[in-house]
């Protein structure tokens, strides 16, 4: 076999890998996976408000797990997604730093408890769903 042939049956499976790569769509993060990158810093490990950076903050952060407990047992989602998505940002004492893109991923229908469909962020409706699992009943 040609010395060039060689190389270019050699180079069609990477060639193929990269666009199987590339055409492969990115699978959306885990709620856990966003909580660790987003939350923990302030909120701690299991959402208790005792996170590294909370003896820093002007105002302690929330204990997320007493969410649902603080609700009649029940998790108030519509809230939660309410509270993350309508942030006013870092420079505002006591209230969470922005998302770092969250907000600009793709969005889903969310139905709110009155029956309105918002499209919202699907990583926040993924990082409530994990809230959830975080609670304290």
């Amino acid at each position: 076999m040609h010395a060039v042939t060689v190389r270019i049956a050699m180079a069609v499976p990477g060639l193929c890998l990269m666009v199987l790569i590339a055409c492969t769509p990115v699978t959306e993060r885990s709620g856990a996976d966003l909580f660790k990158q987003n939350c923990v810093s302030c909120h701690g490990r299991s959402g208790a408000g005792d996170g590294p950076l909370a003896d820093q903050l002007p105002v302690p952060p929330a204990n997320l797990r007493g969410l649902s407990a603080a609700n009649d047992g029940v998790f108030p989602a519509e809230r939660v997604i309410a509270t993350m998505h309508g942030y006013r940002g870092k420079d505002v004492q006591g209230l969470m730093p922005e998302f770092d893109g969250l907000l600009d991923g793709p969005k889903e229908p969310w139905t709110t408890a009155d029956g309105q469909v918002i499209a919202t962020p699907t990583a926040l409706v993924t990082l409530a769903g994990y809230l959830e699992t975080l609670q304290d009943l």
